[in-house]
């Protein structure tokens, strides 16, 4: 950019001639008139109006001409930009409109015309409870374990304190895979993890098993022949049966909202010593409702079984009890879903109607 001139007046610099202004402003309408999209215009406009256009490199030009020549250069620049801008807004205008137009063409809906799209599926509820159970477990720094549905009839009863003579091994209670004799059964619990978990992973141990087990239950609202347990094992130095009163509150209030608790009553199973059957605060009425059909009035739900390790199945996994100590816990994943969605009928979850898994959508 050249400086000022005072010594002779005026000076007319070469950007700022007007035959130079007239080519510019031409130049500019052309190029906008031939723009066809808004994207044409824009690298037009960026090319004709920017900082490296003609017009902008003679507006600068202005400051080298002495002052009687300024005020003429000046009005004959803005002239110019004025109708350079003037004309690329109305053609902003007409290329908004075409394309406003075209849209509601190309993309026009016949909002009557029927629906070609086939029902998108849903994952089982059963399987989305099953996974919220688990991240549950994950956010308490457990790991999750498996165990094979075919399982040994050792793991499945003998490891877990089962007598030979125990009612659960008869095959009113137990499918037995052919030959009987074989010592494979269809696993009745999901607790054979926890003997197959402590020999193959050793302790300290968190771990939770979910999976589909097997008994020879009549199928009604309440009972299937297969259905879904998950199974909680924590062994280490020190633990306690208030361990696992916390464990179940947590796992409780995570499912069904806080306020909800977990209540121990005595019982007896072969694998924990001392047992307890647990109990679910009633969700419904917190067991403020004499008349509360959930609970019925009592304000508590049974949910699952639960104890201490028994010494003889830590004996049996290689486990010192006199070192370590474990809590265990079980509960069905069905009756949790019935619980907290209110289902009243089991079948309604086996009989494969895309209308019962509809409603759960894709996460529960």
């Amino acid at each position: 950019m050249s400086g000022p001139n005072s010594n002779y007046d005026p000076v007319e610099v070469a950007a700022l001639a007007p035959e130079a202004v007239e080519a510019a402003v031409a130049a500019a309408l052309a190029a906008a008139t031939a723009a066809s999209t808004l994207a044409d215009l824009k690298a037009a406009k960026l090319a004709h109006l920017g900082d490296k256009s003609p017009l902008a490199l003679a507006n600068r030009e202005i400051g080298a001409l002495p002052p009687s020549a300024k005020a003429e250069a000046g009005k004959r620049v803005g002239q110019a930009k004025g109708q350079v801008n003037a004309a690329y807004a109305a053609r902003q205008a007409e290329l908004e409109a075409d394309r406003d137009a075209r849209i509601l063409i190309e993309e026009a809906i016949d909002v009557t015309l029927p629906t070609g799209r086939r029902p998108l599926g849903r994952r089982h509820p059963i399987e989305l409870m099953g996974q919220r159970i688990a991240d549950i477990f994950v956010g308490m720094g457990w790991e999750i374990a498996e165990g094979p549905e075919i399982e040994a009839e050792w793991f499945n009863f003998d490891a877990l304190g089962f007598d030979v003579d125990h009612p659960a091994r008869q095959m009113q209670d137990t499918f037995y895979i052919e030959p009987p004799e074989g010592g494979l059964v269809l696993r009745t619990h999901t607790s054979p993890v926890q003997a197959r978990a402590m020999l193959d992973r050793g302790v300290p141990l968190y771990v939770a098993c979910l999976g589909r087990v097997f008994r020879t239950d009549e199928l009604d609202a309440t009972h299937m022949p297969a259905f879904h347990q998950v199974e909680g094992l924590a062994v280490d130095e020190g633990i306690t049966m208030a361990n696992l009163k916390g464990t179940l509150d947590r796992l409780a209030a995570e499912l069904f909202g806080e306020g909800i608790t977990t209540r121990l009553r005595p019982s007896f199973f072969p694998f924990t010593e001392p047992s307890a059957e647990m109990d679910l605060r009633c969700f419904v009425c917190r067991g403020a409702d004499p008349a509360c059909r959930t609970c019925k009035g009592t304000g508590w739900i049974e949910w699952g079984g639960c104890g201490m390790v028994n010494h003889k199945v830590l004996r049996a996994c290689g486990v010192d009890p006199e070192r370590y100590s474990g809590f265990a816990f079980g509960m069905g994943i069905d009756r949790a879903l019935m619980f907290r969605s209110g289902v009243s009928d089991m079948r309604d979850m086996i009989e494969g109607d895309v209308r019962f898994d509809a409603q759960f959508g894709m996460e529960i």
